[in-house]
């Protein structure tokens, strides 16, 4: 795996561009007809977006527009390095970004929380040639040589990569948001065994707590940011700040921030479902039942 993974940022970078998209495009055809396992699972999340009881057509052609997405988002991963300042920028639709800045020259830190939408590696480039470096974490990733190619790549952008580590990277996290930094977390699916459960699209699904945790901790601003494509553009859209209530517990505060958190990727899933890139467990009755 991680030598295709570094054939890929060797070659497919310097391929010319729109046979790199046929490529691409046709490999993302091939994985919908061979309908594996993380096909079968993104159909049964798009079920539930649409709020259907099975897969039906609309279904089938919604996860083949998917797959096309999922794949632009990788041939993007891998040409990324090669895009310059007035691509990233120039072709980026954001709207609400204002708050973001407005927050951060006040001094105060932002969290920006994400789902598996567009290209959020696209979207960190943008903040970055912003003038807003900022702190993300990767997940731990077998090869060993694989996690640090990606950590290689994060980080030739101009952001910094924590290894998914919990406490420890939770308190570096904190420290950044104190000095007034941004931190990005992709946080539409629980990694950590320790989620929150939430209402999404009507039924029970997990989400790490992280995000909300830290604004409460440390008094950030926490913004979702739903990511999607517009042709050769990317939009994106900050949502407004969610606070931090004013009463209830520590713990009823973060569950109470996490259900809003969900509201907000709801908005930008219905409005984009095309470029929601979940091939995994979200929903808690799909899980095995010892996770249940």
């Amino acid at each position: 795996m991680d030598t295709a993974y570094a054939l890929g940022w060797k070659i497919v970078r310097k391929m010319p561009e729109r046979a790199a998209r046929a490529v691409f495009t046709g490999l993302a055809d091939r994985t919908w007809h061979r309908y594996g396992a993380g096909v079968r699972q993104l159909e049964r999340n798009l079920c539930r977006v649409l709020g259907k009881e099975a897969v039906d057509d609309e279904v089938r052609v919604l996860s083949k527009k998917v797959l096309r997405s999922y794949f632009r988002y990788w041939l993007e991963v891998f040409r990324l390095p090669e895009y310059d300042r007035e691509r990233i920028v120039g072709r980026m639709r954001v709207t609400g970004h204002e708050k973001i800045f407005t927050t951060l020259e006040s001094g105060r830190g932002v969290i920006l929380a994400l789902p598996h939408m567009g290209n959020y590696e696209q979207a960190g480039a943008w903040l970055v040639h912003q003038g807003y470096p900022f702190t993300t974490v990767a997940e731990r990733l077998r090869p060993e040589s694989l996690f640090d190619r990606f950590v290689e790549f994060r980080e030739s952008l101009g952001m910094e990569v924590l290894a998914h580590r919990g406490a420890s990277a939770f308190g570096t996290l904190a420290r950044r948001l104190r000095e007034g930094r941004p931190v990005c977390l992709v946080v539409d699916r629980d990694l950590t065994e320790s989620g929150i459960d939430v209402e999404f699209f009507g039924r029970t699904a997990r989400m790490p707590a992280v995000t909300a945790a830290l604004a409460v901790q440390t008094g950030a601003a926490l913004m979702p940011v739903t990511l999607w494509y517009e042709g050769e553009y990317w939009g994106a859209r900050v949502h407004e700040e969610i606070p931090v209530p004013e009463r209830g517990a520590r713990q009823e505060k973060i569950q109470a921030m996490t259900q809003q958190l969900a509201r907000a990727f709801e908005e930008g899933i219905t409005a984009h479902p095309e470029d929601w890139h979940m091939l995994q467990k979200v929903w808690v009755e799909d899980l095995p039942e010892a996770r249940r």
